[in-house]
């Protein structure tokens, strides 16, 4: 995947009270989380886009009351693993 850079207010890290140095996975996990429950990205790529692993995100959503979105993506990807792993 590639990658996009954007200039964020400094002061941005102090309000979401993190360091500068965890500001960039803060910034990243607040936006999958957000396109995740608008419906715009499927867990798989929210949990790519956050950097974290699939039942990492799905603990996150749980704990903000997010609702999982179970979609045809998510079974292939399921259905995927299971075949690797099997």
């Amino acid at each position: 995947m590639s990658e996009v850079f954007v200039s964020v207010p400094q002061d941005l890290a102090r309000i979401l009270r993190v360091s500068e140095k965890d500001l960039p996975k803060v910034v990243r996990l607040y936006l999958a989380i957000e396109l995740y429950r608008e419906g715009k990205i499927s867990l798989g790529k929210a949990v790519e886009i956050a950097r974290v692993t699939k039942w990492e995100m799905m603990e996150i959503l749980a704990s903000k009351g997010i609702p999982l979105q179970y979609d045809e993506e998510d079974l292939k990807e399921d259905v995927e693993t299971l075949e690797r792993l099997l």
